[in-house]
């Protein structure tokens, strides 16, 4: 069966990034030690990637991607309003509720996992539709007054488990519901 899961960090206060969409609070954690979820393993479990735009565009300023090319080996899903100037090799863009892509993102995932990558509303608007199963997150020791939420709504999580790798808190949550 096809799990939904966001894997992702955040700031003490709740921010994915600030309001400029930097993430420099989390790339200057110190990190060592064993995940209690590392990420190759993590990885090797996903069979496609939903994203949202703004977490698209930071990924390839960021992640040196090639020209035309796709930083992820997993099919990708975008969601946007709004057409990237180029299209991506493996990315399908999309719009819309995502119930409406469901059979197409678990047809690509191939059996495998979908991970959210980034965008706390993203995730969100899965979760209000069953579509997300688990919540990976680093707690990371900042706090940064405003930015983009973790997860905007109102959720109920069960923990499943918890750990620290350097300064970054872990844990692993099981999403119940949206709360009435």
């Amino acid at each position: 069966m096809t799990r939904y899961r966001f894997y992702t960090a955040t700031t003490l206060d709740g921010f994915l990034a600030d309001e400029s969409d930097s993430l420099d609070w989390l790339l200057s954690q110190p990190v060592e030690g064993e995940s209690i979820l590392p990420y190759d393993d993590f990885i090797a479990g996903i069979g496609a990637i939903v994203t949202g735009r703004s977490t698209y565009d930071w990924v390839l300023e960021h992640e040196g991607a090639v020209e035309g090319a796709w930083v992820f080996t997993q099919p990708t899903f975008l969601f946007t309003h709004r057409r990237p100037a180029a299209g991506r090799e493996g990315v399908t863009v999309v719009s819309g509720p995502p119930a409406a892509h469901r059979a197409a993102i678990e047809a690509a995932a191939g059996g495998g996992d979908v991970w959210i990558v980034g965008g706390g509303g993203l995730a969100a608007e899965f979760a209000r539709e069953g579509m997300l199963d688990e919540l990976f997150v680093s707690f990371a020791p900042v706090t940064l007054g405003a930015g983009k939420p973790l997860l905007g709504g109102r959720f109920d999580l069960e923990l499943l488990e918890h750990g620290a790798r350097g300064a970054l808190l872990e844990a692993r949550y099981r999403v119940v519901g949206e709360r009435a």
